[in-house]
């Protein structure tokens, strides 16, 4: 089955976005692995957009001095699913929603607690590379 996911290491976090209960990570660029059935090599692209926390919560708005910062990896979690150092795409999802990410150089995490998330990606990905196993 083909797939594709976000790999947060490295991705950017440009801003954090407050609206009423709305929380929104920009990601510019986040970079995607996308992986073929049948084929060992995966691939790797960029796409710019929004990681959208809805009945949300931003724990320590201390962490937005710390922006635009590099992304070093953490955890999204959607219902009982956690997700380590990625995303899937597509994501959305209704229920308990949670994410704690890193920010390179910085000892902040970008803590938000919410009822449902989802991934808005924008325009279309750029590929950037072919990822050969070694």
């Amino acid at each position: 089955m083909d797939s594709t996911s976000i790999d947060l290491v490295g991705s950017k976090i440009s801003q954090v976005k407050i609206e009423g209960d709305t929380v929104a990570i920009r990601f510019e660029p986040a970079y995607l692995i996308k992986t073929m059935t049948g084929s060992v090599e995966r691939t790797r692209w960029w796409q710019n957009g929004w990681l959208v926390f809805e009945g949300a919560e931003l724990e320590d708005s201390a962490v937005l001095d710390a922006l635009p910062a590099e992304c070093a990896g953490g955890d999204v979690g959607e219902n009982i699913y956690t997700y380590r150092d990625m995303l899937p795409v597509p994501l959305e999802s209704h229920g308990q929603a949670h994410c704690a990410l890193k920010l390179a150089g910085s000892e902040h995490l970008l803590k938000v607690n919410a009822a449902a998330v989802r991934l808005d990606l924008e325009d279309v990905a750029r590929y950037i590379e072919h990822i050969r196993p070694e």
